[in-house]
């Protein structure tokens, strides 16, 4: 029952994602066939990232729908999925505790409680005892003949949201810019955050174009619109900025 640590790794994302996006947006305003824009031999790939820049600035983002990444995402616990998978634009794959027995789960210990020598000493105790309850009840279900997932999917409901998964993720741009400006927000749970962050330094390195400007909603508004009592104080209040 190892304390484990977080990794995202990127396992594919879409070919040659600026001339598709630029042939996507050229689309909207041009009679010309996008098939036949996205295979010109002359394409400018600088012209193309600087007319990209402007459409992402411009705020014209559904072109962007069309380039997707996709990761691999290991050492995260149950209460992050949860949060992860309510990103509804997205596709999902996660590791099922119905079909993969627990007999020895790795989990995520919380910083909060990592750092104090009591705290951490309790959850400690907390997981051994989760497991031992877990095992006892394996051992009862397969008394019975119960085993395999029959037995696995009702000794599973005494699993802490501590317990690591892991999850492979899809999303397409646009969805990543969405969930970048909720989750690295500085009241984002802190798990997420962390996980954001990851994901946004491999998108910055892979697709700097769009990407690079990318982050918390205060960083694209310019304000912070989570009021005076949750603000971290690093963007101004929104009510400031109205005003003037």
């Amino acid at each position: 029952m190892p304390e484990v640590s977080q990794n995202v790794r990127l396992l594919e994302m879409t070919r040659d994602p600026i001339a598709l996006i630029y042939a996507a947006c050229r689309q909207c305003y041009s009679a010309k066939f996008a098939g036949d824009m996205f295979d010109e031999k002359d394409k400018d790939p600088q012209k193309q990232a600087e007319f990209i820049r402007k459409v992402v600035a411009s705020g014209h983002e559904s072109p962007l729908e069309h380039v997707k990444f996709t990761f691999a995402i290991e050492g995260v616990s149950r209460a992050l999925t949860h949060q992860l998978v309510r990103h509804r634009i997205a596709s999902f794959s996660q590791q099922s505790q119905r079909y993969v027995k627990e007999l020895n789960f790795d989990y995520i210990v919380p910083p909060s409680i990592a750092e104090d020598k009591e705290l951490k000493d309790e959850f400690l105790n907390i997981m051994g005892s989760i497991q031992a309850s877990y095992n006892k009840l394996l051992e009862r279900f397969k008394a019975r003949g119960r085993v395999g997932e029959r037995a696995n999917e009702d000794a599973r409901f005494v699993l802490p949201q501590a317990a690591e998964t892991k999850i492979v993720v899809t999303m397409n741009v646009r969805e990543l810019i969405h969930f970048f400006q909720q989750r690295c927000c500085a009241r984002a749970q802190w798990e997420i955050k962390r996980l954001a962050g990851r994901m946004l330094q491999i998108c910055v390195e892979k697709l700097p174009e769009v990407f690079t400007e990318v982050g918390a909603k205060c960083v694209s508004l310019g304000y912070c619109p989570e009021g005076e009592n949750f603000s971290c104080g690093k963007y101004p209040l929104k009510e400031k900025i109205i005003k003037k």
